[in-house]
């Protein structure tokens, strides 16, 4: 029987300790691979492919990762598995919504920064948070909801999770038809920003909050109480995403971006078509 090809962890063992942490940190083998490559741009030796650490991890004849190492995954699965197609809820209908279609193009373009999307994290009920991300930088916030995830109270920790962000950079909000939006008529008057509603049975349509809430339940785990986390732990896990490298944004993180326009917030926070990241 022919042996498996040595992979590039066993041919380069000062790799391991260095993809080892990145796992324990939570980067994805995508954003492992992407930053090696930019530590080593001129030594193709020192890179790894993201197939190469899932093999390491999943493949028993090439394991030189643990297998306990797909716990740092967010899957955590211990078997890779094709992804699933996420069912609508058909969650209730609210009155005097804006739909997505009438979002200017600046939204859809993504050329102006300060357009969030945002949805509910659900745990076990009656836990819940809300998470919004800026679809520009993809930079996410966390919001605790201490008081549950009816409508009033949604409201009221918007409104101040909203009040928290410089006002040029609060400029319009995207939300699933959820009931917990049923005073987003008074949210929008607090905060004075617009905020448009998604086709019925189409979450997709807030595609960057999806992807984000996908990464997130690394951390925010189906069916745990999300009573748990204290508002400085739920910053602390929108920290640890904000940080990372993303390949949307060419390997920058959402922190690289956002702060940048954070300090400048006083002036229109525009890009030019050159420095959109689609």
């Amino acid at each position: 029987m022919r042996r498996p090809k040595p992979t590039r962890l066993k041919q380069q063992p000062a790799l391991l300790p260095v993809v080892k942490a990145k796992l324990i940190l939570g980067w994805s083998p995508e954003q492992i691979a992407a930053g090696l490559k930019r530590v080593y741009p001129e030594d193709p030796a020192r890179r790894l492919s993201h197939e190469g650490i899932y093999r390491s991890i999943y493949y028993v004849y090439l394991r030189e990762l643990d297998r306990g190492m797909s716990q740092y995954l967010r899957s955590g699965s211990t078997i890779r598995r094709p992804r699933k197609a996420k069912q609508s809820l058909g969650r209730g209908r609210l009155k005097n919504m804006v739909p997505i279609t009438a979002r200017p193009a600046a939204i859809e373009d993504r050329v102006e920064v300060g357009h969030w999307e945002g949805d509910l994290v659900m745990g076990k009920r009656p836990s819940a948070v809300a998470t919004l991300v800026e679809r520009t930088t993809r930079a996410v916030k966390i919001v605790d909801l201490p008081d549950g995830y009816k409508a009033e109270a949604v409201r009221i920790a918007l409104t101040q999770a909203f009040k928290d962000i410089p006002e040029p950079l609060r400029r319009s909000l995207t939300w699933d038809r959820g009931r917990e939006m049923a005073e987003h008529q008074q949210l929008s008057t607090d905060l004075s920003m617009n905020i448009y509603f998604c086709a019925p049975g189409s979450p997709w349509q807030r595609e960057t909050n999806e992807n984000t809430n996908r990464m997130l339940r690394q951390y925010l785990t189906k069916g745990s109480d999300l009573r748990r986390f204290t508002v400085q732990d739920l910053d602390a896990i929108a920290n640890l995403i904000n940080d990372r490298p993303r390949q949307v944004l060419e390997w920058a993180s959402s922190n690289d971006l956002y702060q940048t326009h954070l300090t400048t917030s006083n002036q229109p926070a525009i890009l030019s078509k050159s420095q959109v990241v689609r």
